[in-house]
């Protein structure tokens, strides 16, 4: 390559002889960038989502290939976040397809000093089982002269991760057991 053809690969030298003072058109296109394609370009589809870090509830495009998710993308078409996300929204990605994530129940018993591997059914039935027992040590039909039909000894601290309609279930689900301090996180 001569020094002519050298100096004129230059953006620079492109953008002032080919009429592209403002660096918005090809004077600024390399050989390397005139062949890349979005990230998203190969999905099969791309589902619409909300991001589930916070309550504020920004939109997400979710693009999916061969039913694994392949990128995660502000959604333009939100009218809350209007294609933008923070910096954790932006790591949504590595929430899902983060080789490290956990997909077993870890279970330290008490006084244990190790964890152990549970499978799912089997924790879950501990945590029915010892919800019915605090509910039914705790619960309490009157008090002070007043037909009260509630549980001290169950209470709900939800996460800011939580959206408004599983907020609206949970504070459902702990209303109906007789639970009185049911709190989220996000509203504190």
């Amino acid at each position: 390559m001569g020094v002519g053809q050298w100096l004129a690969s230059w953006p620079v030298v492109r953008q002032v002889t080919q009429g592209d003072p403002g660096a918005h058109g090809a004077a600024v296109k390399s050989p390397e960038s005139a062949h890349l394609a979005p990230r998203t370009a190969d999905a099969d589809r791309v589902v619409k989502s909300i991001c589930p870090f916070c309550a504020v509830g920004c939109g997400q495009n979710i693009s999916v290939k061969d039913d694994r998710v392949t990128q995660i993308e502000g959604d333009p078409d939100s009218p809350v976040s209007r294609g933008r996300l923070c910096a954790r929204g932006s790591s949504s990605l590595q929430l899902v397809t983060n080789p490290q994530r956990e997909h077993r129940v870890r279970y330290r018993r008490p006084h244990g000093t190790e964890w152990e591997d549970l499978d799912l059914d089997t924790a879950m039935d501990m945590i029915a089982d010892r919800v019915i027992a605090s509910r039914r040590q705790g619960w309490e039909w009157e008090s002070g002269g007043y037909h009260v039909r509630r549980t001290l000894g169950v209470a709900s601290l939800g996460g800011a991760t939580l959206d408004n309609e599983e907020n609206y279930l949970i504070k459902k689900l702990f209303t109906a057991m007789g639970a009185v301090q049911v709190e989220n996180q996000a509203r504190i």
